[in-house]
This record gives C-alpha cells, structure tokens and sequence, in this order.
C-alpha cells in the first residue's frame, strides 16, 4: 500500500509560532502539575486547611507565629477538624496547610504563565484571528476553575468532613479539559507533516482514535468519584471484589442511579470496567494499526499510549492492592494524564484536510 500526501498549509503568524507552542506546552506542564498536587491535597486531606478564598491576597501564607494560630483557629471551626482531626497539634496543621497553599499558589501562577504571554503575543500580532478566541475562552476557563475550586472547597465546610464528590469531579473534569486544549492548540503549531494520506484508512483510525480518548476522559471521571468517596480504600483484591466478579452491594441504593456516584462499590467496579475497556480498546486500536504504514506522526504516540497504558494498569492495580499509597497513587493520577495525553496526540496525527474519498475508505475497510 502507498502512502500519497498533501500538506495543509500552516497558520500564518507573524513569525514563527513555535514560540506560542511552546509557551502553551509550558502551561499544559503545570496544569499538569496541578493535577498531581490536587491528587495529594486530596490523600493527605489537605483541601479543608485553608478555609477562606481570598484570590490576591491570599498569595501570601501566614508570616507570623500569631497569623498561624489565627489560621489554625478557622479550622478548628470546621466538622472535618473535629471529626477527623480533634488534637492536631499546630505543627500537623502546618503540614496539610502546605499541601493546600503549594496548590493555591500553582493555580495563581498558572493564570499569570497563561495571561501575561498571551496579552504580550497579541501585541505582536502572532496569534491568528481564528485562535484569538480559542486562547480566549481558555483564559476564562481558567478563572472559572479557580471559581470552581472554591464551591468544592466550601461544600466541605459546613455540614461535610471532605468536599462533595461531585465538585471534586468536575473539577478534575474541568483541569483536564483545559489540559487537552492547550496540548491539542500546540499539536496544530508544532505539526508540519501531511494532515492526510491517502490509502490508509483514516477515517475509521480516527474514530477509534477519539473512542480512545473519550475511554480515557471517563475513565479519569469515574477516577474522581473513586477519590471523593475514598473508594480505592475498599475492596483491595483484584481482579475480584469481595470474591466476586461484581460485588454484591453493586445496585443497592434507590434511587437507582445514585449509585453510580454514590455507592462505594458501584464506583470502584465502574472505574475498573472502564478502564478495562479503555485498555482492550488501545491494545486493539494498536494491533490493527501495525498493518498499516502510518507516519510517524501516528505511529510514535500510539506507541507511546500502548506503552502508558501498560503502565497505567500496573499502576492502578498495585495502588488498590497497597491501600492507596499516596506516591503509587499520585503515579497513578498522572500517568492518566499521560495517556490521555498520547491518545490526544495520536488522534491529532490523523486529523486531515478535506481531500479524503471514498475510495480509499473503501479499501481500507476491504483489508480491514
């Protein structure tokens, strides 16, 4: 089979846009980041030491042995304080404190990495009209999520000891949205090979290709729910829960379908299901492409993904049966990331122009 290739010229910049690439990669990096402290602020139950959202000046963190006390005392006020954590001395409370300011103050800088770039780039006239509001609308997701980890924050303040399951999903869920956009905005900048080849199926690769990452993104999703209930502390056997192929208290709250949110065991079960779909879906997508001679736009990431995905499993296998060790579980955390990652990437590898037929579709799918 022949590989047949037009380019589609790239996006006309005022110089080289490599520099807005890699400035964007750079804010992907600590969102990344982001995601990984979130994940430990999280296990060390750390979210809750701080109690007040104050956007500017809470840059600084308490500068005074008095500052400290005072800070100490908010949280003394707080159900997850005398529920949890009654007799904690100052110096423990510093240590989850650290973990919550290091996250606060990663979120602050990432709008300061992500804001300041931009106005300079749009000055210079190096952003194109048509990514003018993608960059945009990024920016105001950004704000948007640090409002939205403030509403997870305050649902654990008052009548919770942890913040409710729900916003800390779409929390994750927001992160890695905003994750995936910058990677998949530098994709189209850094990107100088063909965007389509004809005689290799295309069409059907892509698809796979986004059923990979929409596997992925769930299975991320169904991760968070597993975090807000402490779900992964429960059944630490593989592959059986409680002796079984699914656990007997999988569908036993009414409404029916708050158990998908709410029932500790539902949750775990979903979470292994779909990510043992998304691996059988990868390891299938991978060994179908080894017939074809796709470029190495395609070919690295999805090598990459069946790699990660390996690991990926080794990874959330030994953190259920560990107990949820918090290094095996930040690991874990953010080789979803990665994978995500490697799937997008390979997905971006065959986005193509509009000069595919049906020929070549048809031919594919004969050899298919």
């Amino acid at each position: 089979m022949t590989i047949a290739a037009t380019a589609e010229p790239a996006p006309r910049v005022a110089g080289s846009p490599r520099p807005i690439a890699y400035w964007l990669i750079a804010s992907a990096v600590l969102i990344l980041a982001m995601i990984v402290i979130g994940g430990i602020t999280r296990l060390t139950e750390s979210g809750l030491s701080i109690t007040e959202w104050k956007p500017i000046t809470g840059i600084l963190p308490p500068l005074s042995e008095r500052a400290w006390i005072a800070e100490f005392e908010r949280y003394q006020q707080i159900p997850q304080y005398r529920a949890m954590n009654l007799g904690m001395t100052l110096d423990a409370f510093k240590t989850i404190y650290a973990w919550e300011y290091v996250h606060r103050l990663l979120g602050r800088l990432i709008g300061v990495v992500f804001a300041v770039p931009l106005l300079i780039f749009l000055l210079q006239g190096r952003v194109t009209r048509r990514m003018v509001p993608r960059l945009l609308g990024l920016l105001v997701l950004g704000g948007l999520q640090g409002v939205l980890g403030w509403y997870m924050v305050k649902s654990g303040l008052a009548n919770r000891v942890d913040v409710s399951q729900y916003r800390l999903t779409a929390h994750l869920g927001l992160a890695v949205l905003i994750y995936a956009a910058l990677v998949w905005q530098a994709a189209d900048l850094l990107r100088r090979e063909p965007l389509w080849l004809e005689g290799v199926c295309v069409r059907r690769f892509r698809r796979a290709a986004a059923a990979v990452v929409c596997l992925a993104f769930l299975t991320m999703l169904a991760g968070g729910f597993v975090a807000g209930l402490h779900a992964g502390l429960t059944y630490n056997t593989f592959p059986l829960m409680d002796g079984k192929l699914i656990p007997g208290g999988y569908f036993i709250q009414t409404p029916w379908w708050s158990n998908w949110f709410e029932n500790v065991a539902t949750v775990q079960f979903d979470h292994r299901l779909l990510a043992t779909l998304t691996f059988v879906g990868i390891a299938a997508f991978w060994a179908v492409a080894q017939r074809f001679p796709l470029p190495k736009t395609v070919r690295r990431p999805l090598n990459a993904m069946m790699v990660m995905a390996l690991v990926q499993v080794a990874l959330g296998i030994s953190t259920l049966l560990l107990q949820v060790p918090i290094a095996l579980a930040a690991a874990h955390q953010a080789g979803a990331v990665l994978l995500l990652t490697f799937a997008l990437l390979t997905l971006h590898g065959l986005k193509q122009s509009q000069g595919v037929r049906g020929t070549s579709e048809r031919l594919c799918y004969r050899r298919l």
